[in-house]
């Protein structure tokens, strides 16, 4: 018998959830073409613009090092390019370019007809609930 309290079980078992739906999005992503932390990374550049590396950094709440890596893998694969920022040599502009934007069309799609396929199972009321439940959770973890 399950002696924890009900809040920490229901806690795990949403935790196990949303990795298995981030697990099956990032594979039909990836079938695509594009992972879900480089569409990430993508859709930034694609809604700001150009940016500093430092601030692509902040937008997506990762250390400096940890985006230098991905812009490196990126550069690549030929979706961004990086160069001087006109306004200070020092620093580098990341910018998506054409081949990145049709990645990030096409791993969103992607991504897009998945999480239709999940939550399309649930009905209106259904995703009503959750997506109230969902906020609650979000407004709690805010807090801390």
């Amino acid at each position: 018998m399950d002696d924890r309290p009900e809040a920490e079980r229901v806690g795990l078992r949403y935790l196990s959830t949303a990795y298995r739906v981030r697990r099956v999005v990032d594979e039909h992503m990836m079938a695509g073409g594009l992972s879900l932390a480089r569409t990430k990374a993508l859709r930034v550049l694609d809604r700001k613009g150009p940016l500093r590396q430092a601030s692509l950094a902040a937008e997506l709440g990762m250390a400096a090092r940890s985006v230098t890596q991905a812009v490196e893998a990126l550069e690549r694969d030929g979706l961004i390019k990086r160069g001087s920022d006109p306004a200070d040599g020092r620093a580098k502009m990341v910018v998506l370019t054409e081949e990145g934007s049709k990645a990030l069309a096409m791993g969103t799609a992607a991504g897009e007809q998945v999480l239709q396929r999940i939550f399309g199972a649930l009905g209106q009321k259904q995703l009503d609930t959750l997506d109230t439940l969902l906020t609650a959770v979000d407004d709690a973890t805010a807090a801390l």
